[in-house]
This record gives structure tokens, sequence and C-alpha cells, in this order.
């Protein structure tokens, strides 16, 4: 049996990479403790998606920063400035923001100290409130990772919780 849309287009999202277009397609990915924010248009049908690392930038001039799509808060203005240049207004982009999970343990002393996953989290709550942005749906924090499916021509996000899996040494026949 076929599904829906095996007749997409398929792009698999690395993390620090941005997926903008215009045309049907389904993009994946699979988050940690990195975030991934959606904006869809609906009156052209047009997506994008940003898989986020890490918070925010500290260079001064994010266009000329080779880096800049690996951080969430200039990903997320890559996004904007783009559906801008087509001249759409910011209050016709719906927004949704997912990941952000604690999948990664403490080492040490943990007292007062934030993870990479809450810190994610609140830099991209921060740049879209900042932009004027509201997210309509989030799916964030946690401690399990995430995998996303993204369609860019309706904006649905198909979520998937990732269950956390031990794999003993044993099983691969490993001597410590």
């Amino acid at each position: 049996m076929k599904s829906r849309d095996s007749h997409l287009p398929f792009v698999y999202l690395k993390p620090g990479e941005v997926c903008m277009t215009g045309k049907p397609t389904k993009v994946s990915t699979v988050l940690g403790s990195c975030v991934s924010v959606t904006m869809y248009v609906p009156s052209i049908r047009f997506g994008a998606i940003c898989h986020g690392l890490l918070p925010e930038c500290i260079c001064k001039n994010c266009a000329n920063c080779n880096e800049r799509l690996k951080y969430i808060d200039c990903s997320v203005k890559y996004m904007l400035e783009r559906i801008d240049r087509i001249g759409i207004d910011k209050n016709e982009i719906e927004v949704k923001v997912f990941g952000g999970g604690d999948v990664l343990p403490y080492f040490g002393n943990a007292t007062g100290r934030i993870t990479v996953g809450s810190q994610n989290i609140e830099a991209a709550m921060k740049i879209l409130k900042q932009l004027g942005l509201t997210p309509k749906n989030t799916d964030l924090g946690g401690v399990n990772g995430r995998k996303l499916f993204f369609y860019t021509h309706t904006g649905e996000v198909l979520l998937k919780k990732i269950r956390k899996t031990i794999i003993s040494d044993e099983q691969y026949g490993s001597k410590a």
C-alpha cells in the first residue's frame, strides 16, 4: 500500500540546516536537545523549518557568519527575513516549535545549571517574542528526543517521541 505522501520530494534536515520552499515537500528531522521552528504561510502554501543546535550566536554580524544557521536565534531571523522579502506580513505566518529535550545526562553538580535543551527552548521563545511571532503549537522539553515530519505545503507537523534505548557492551561482544 502506498503512503499518501510517497510522491512528495523528501528532505532530511541535518543540524544547522534550514529548508524553505513553496513546493510541496516532506521534511524530516530528528531532535534531541536541538530545537526546530517551523513557519507556514497558508495564503501561498510556503513552508520553512530550521534545526538549531545552540541557543544564541555570538557573532556581531550574522550575515557574514558561516555558522549562523547552527544557532536558533540566527536561523529564525534568517527564515523571517526570507519570508519578509516575498512580501508576506508576519501576522500571516503560522509558527510551531519543537524539541529541546534533556536527552544528555548531567555530570557533576547540576545545581543551578541549565541544560542545552532548556537554553535552546528559552532562545527560541525569546527570539520569536522579539520578532512579534507567537507559536500556534509547541512540543518542548522532557527527556525524549523527537522525530518530525513537516509538510511545507500544508504546515502539518507529525511528531513521534523517541524512547531512550540502552545498549550494553554484551550485545556487541565488547570486553571492557
